[in-house]
């Protein structure tokens, strides 16, 4: 597996991100151009087709939003204990998610030194990656 740094710690599933996501669309398009066409009784089909259309694109939003929402709060508590084990004190309460997010990817060496940063300079989570000198992999993350 090739070493993982700034330039491509980010992951696309195609099967998700293109496939999945562009055959809704299509389905929704396709719903509405039936809408456009339908007369009399097929106009409730139709329209049909066109809310089950919207609720498969909400439906594969919130899936993916929910899970970012548990992998955010399992990195939280994996980002505090790491600082609390290398400091004795919880992260700065001032870091956002996002911040801690961006944390994860540093090297306990550079860590703790990023963090306070980080919290002091109100940093990005792309300024934080791009800080970072010894990339740690996060392999689990998609």
């Amino acid at each position: 597996m090739k070493t993982q740094d700034y330039s491509n710690h980010s992951r696309l599933v195609a099967g998700w991100h293109g496939l999945t996501f562009f055959a809704i669309l299509a389905f929704w398009i396709g719903s509405f151009v039936n809408l456009a066409h339908a007369e009399g009784a097929a106009l409730y089909s139709a329209s049909l087709l066109s809310v089950a259309g919207f609720i498969f694109l909400c439906f594969f939003a919130f899936v993916r939003i929910f899970a970012l929402k548990a992998q955010d709060r399992a990195i939280r508590a994996e980002e505090n204990l790491r600082h609390f084990a290398l400091t004795g004190k919880l992260l700065p309460s001032s870091l956002r998610i996002g911040q801690i997010v961006a944390l994860r990817f540093a090297a306990d060496e550079e860590f703790v030194a990023l963090a306070v940063k980080a919290a002091a300079e109100n940093l990005t989570g792309k300024e934080i990656k791009q800080s970072i000198h010894n990339w740690k992999a996060d392999t689990y993350r998609v």
